[in-house]
This record gives structure tokens, sequence and C-alpha cells, in this order.
């Protein structure tokens, strides 16, 4: 089986595509081996450097160390990840989210999460990243950038001129966009 890799904007993040679908229950990034009970994703952090793995509807994205080379990492990593879909699994990842459910929010905050789902998310997708809403509070919109977009050095620019720009466009109440860890 041949795993596709796409370089991304952030040079200590890589993005594999298997062909398959990765994740059937959203966006997961794990970072420690005890986060999470699959074998593939604890084998692939526990390659020398890698510090984390985010798994997306049909790609994977693994972060590295800075001072650890890709060439140290790609080729096991494809290995394992070919393996695992050629013992017949279907998918990584298919547990259950168990985030604040959207009708909790209230109006404004919806619309938020709409137009990050609808308009932002796709296109950190492509960068091999997601976004992620954590709150609103007085015309301030915190996110958390995961995957590729997490440590990249283009997304307080991304953040600023992309993602807070279109919100305040649509929802004139915003002033800022920050990101959390």
């Amino acid at each position: 089986m041949f795993i596709q890799t796409e370089t991304t904007p952030n040079p200590n993040s890589l993005k594999f595509i298997p062909g398959k679908i990765v994740s059937k229950s959203g966006q997961l990034e794990v970072t420690k081996k005890n986060q999470i009970d699959n074998d593939l994703v604890k084998n692939l952090l526990s390659i020398n450097g890698v510090t984390g793995v985010f798994l997306g509807k049909d790609f994977l994205s693994i972060n590295k160390k800075q001072n650890v080379d890709w060439e140290d990492i790609k080729h096991i990593a494809q290995s394992l990840i070919g393996e695992f879909y050629s013992d017949g699994k279907e998918f990584i990842y298919d547990e259950q989210n168990y985030f604040k459910d959207k009708k909790d929010f209230k109006e404004i905050e919806k619309k938020i999460i709409s137009l990050l789902d609808t308009k932002i998310r796709p296109a950190v997708a492509r960068d091999g990243g997601d976004i992620q809403f954590i709150e609103y509070k007085q015309g301030i919109v915190k996110v958390q950038l995961k995957g590729s977009c997490s440590g990249c050095p283009s997304s307080t620019m991304t953040l600023k001129q992309g993602v807070q720009n279109l919100l305040k466009h649509y929802i004139p109440e915003i002033k800022d966009v920050e990101a959390t860890q």
C-alpha cells in the first residue's frame, strides 16, 4: 500500500494520506501514548522525535521535534500505516466525541462554529490541521489550532488575517480571535 505524504506550512509537520478513512469520529490530536488505546497511534508516537499525531477524516499529520530530520521518521511512519491497513482494518479511529453539543451554545457561538466548520476548517484541513472553537466572551473568540497548525510559524498570520477577518466580516460583534493551547 502506498501512503502519500504532503508537506504543510509547518516544517515540523507532515501530512500522510493513506487513501482510506482515518477517523470516523471527527478530528483527534494525541500527544501522549496514554491518551488513546490504539496500537497504530501509540507506535507512531514511539518513533524517535515524534511529538504528536493528528487524525483527520482521510489523513493524519505527524508533528516532530525541530532537530529531527523527516527522513528519520517518514519511512517508518509510512510502513506502520501501510501495515495497519494491510491487516484489513478500514479506519484508524472510531470513538465517540465527548465535546459539548452545539445545542448548548448561544446563538452567536453557533454562528462562529458554523463559519469555522464551513469556511475555515476545510482550508485548514488541506494543510494537515484543524481549528476548534473553545469559547466566545466579550467580543473575543478563542480557538485551538491542532495538527500541522499547532506550532506552525505561519499560524499567527493565518489566525489574524484569515480567521479573524472572516469572522469579523460575518459577525461584527467579534473584536479579536486568539489561539489557546
